[in-house]
């Protein structure tokens, strides 16, 4: 765990909280552990204060955007695609416990594990040094992120995108709902198929490595179609 505190630039003085923050709830389970002993709390932890650090950090820098520009920026930074990756500029997933079943099925290096796993490191940080020190590691961390979103040039939050493209139209009357239509491939490199859809219709259709990236790919489909009519 040393030479996750230098890449992170901390020091825990409760080398349990590192530790807690790297325990996935599958290793929990498999040896008996509660959910005090898994990483979930503490995520819940990092990814509220995370939200409000990467709002503060574009508030000051986007002086003359919207209250909308500024949301999907900030969404754009902290989705899981996003958090994945700077989980892998750390070398996070080398340091995760992962039961048995997630280690086989490659979960070191799954979107999903890797970014909650990132927030809770950061929720770790918080408790063990206070909000500015969190405040300090996040904003090092997701740099590059923030001068991307900044510039235009991270990737859309597609799924956020079709929802208020729907919504401005249906309101609440209508929901979307998102599912998985078709799995392929090994059970540790499988790849996702889902539509989106309201009602009886299909409004879009795509795959990916993780379900979230399936949901991505089936919104952007809807997205780029243009077509949103379903009534």
């Amino acid at each position: 765990m040393n030479g996750l505190e230098e890449r992170i630039e901390y020091s825990f003085k409760n080398r349990k909280l590192l530790e807690t923050a790297l325990t996935h709830s599958s290793y929990a389970r498999e040896n008996g552990k509660s959910y005090e002993f898994n990483n979930e709390r503490l995520e819940f932890i990092g990814d509220a204060y995370l939200d409000a650090v990467i709002g503060q950090k574009l508030f000051d820098i986007m002086t003359s955007c919207e209250e909308g520009v500024l949301s999907k920026k900030r969404a754009a930074v902290v989705c899981e695609e996003s958090l994945a990756d700077v989980a892998r500029g750390i070398s996070l997933g080398s340091y995760l416990y992962l039961g048995k079943g997630e280690a086989a099925s490659n979960g070191a290096d799954k979107d999903s594990i890797l970014s909650n796993a990132l927030e809770a490191v950061f929720g770790a940080v918080i408790i063990d040094g206070g909000f500015e020190e969190g405040k300090r590691v996040i904003n090092r961390l997701l740099a590059a992120k923030v001068s991307l979103a900044v510039q235009g040039k991270l990737f859309r939050d597609y799924k956020s995108e079709f929802q208020e493209m729907f919504q401005a139209i249906y309101k609440s009357t209508v929901s979307l709902k998102y599912a998985v239509v078709a799995k392929s491939g090994p059970a540790h490199n499988k790849t996702f198929t889902v539509e989106v859809s309201a009602g009886n219709k299909v409004l879009g259709r795509g795959s990916g490595k993780s379900k979230s990236k399936a949901e991505q790919a089936a919104a952007k489909d809807a997205v780029l179609k243009g077509e949103i009519s379903v009534l």
